[in-house]
């Protein structure tokens, strides 16, 4: 299949290193201490944060630091897929580590010790690029609770198609089963906090998908900051 035309669009129209337009809202739930709503595309997800407060399991209280608590999941009408997906999937389960880790570098834990923050994230539409919109709205998200962190986190990924570096891929370029790059940076330090990659790429084009990755992230960090100003 061509996944980019000889005249250099893909399939949605866009240009190989164009994004897909990007939309904030903070504090779209309530109840929440922190919330946020973010959409690539049409990929749509919602953050919520609570916290920091006292940790529920006393078993799990950090002397010196907080407790960061990470739960991810998909709206059983997120997808065109009609099967329910278990609650507690494998996949579930590591995209949770995955902002849970990510978010825990830029939080600056140390100034709350023995709390807890819990951060839920919700796809409520996916067409590709799901992970790097959940961490987008939970870094807006906490920034929402006036959690204290070094930087807002911000990710993109990139793919290989059609010997084509393409950002931020959506659903049917990244089902295509090409390689795919996951990037998350502290635009401000300049410091990357999440790589991920599903297969393999020649160390050159690598280092070309991720750059792209990377420009995708900080083309994020200009939103961000609008939506937190």
């Amino acid at each position: 299949m061509e996944y980019v035309s000889p005249e250099g669009l893909r399939l949605d129209g866009r240009r190989p290193m164009e994004m897909r337009q990007i939309r904030a809202e903070i504090g779209a739930i309530m109840k929440a201490d922190g919330s946020a709503v973010f959409e690539m595309g049409n990929t749509k997800v919602v953050a919520a944060v609570y916290g920091p407060r006292e940790v529920q399991n006393r078993g799990q209280q950090i002397s010196d630091k907080a407790l960061v608590r990470c739960e991810y999941s998909m709206a059983n009408f997120s997808t065109g897929d009609r099967v329910r997906k278990p609650k507690g999937d494998r996949r579930s389960t590591e995209i949770s580590l995955v902002i849970r880790q990510t978010m825990e570098e830029s939080i600056l834990t140390n100034l709350m010790p023995r709390s807890q923050i819990d951060i839920y994230v919700q796809v409520l539409q996916a067409d590709g690029g799901t992970r790097s919109a959940c961490i987008n709205a939970a870094t807006l998200a906490l920034a929402d609770a006036g959690i204290p962190m070094r930087d807002l986190v911000t990710s993109c990924s990139a793919g290989y198609l059609n010997n084509t570096p393409l950002l931020d891929l959506n659903y049917v370029e990244d089902s295509a089963g090409g390689p795919d790059v996951t990037v998350g940076i502290l635009p401000k330090l300049d410091k990357v906090t999440l790589l991920q990659m599903d297969s393999k790429l020649p160390i050159d084009i690598f280092e070309n998908v991720m750059q792209l990755a990377i420009e995708g992230c900080k083309a994020v960090a200009k939103l961000h900051t609008r939506s937190k100003n």
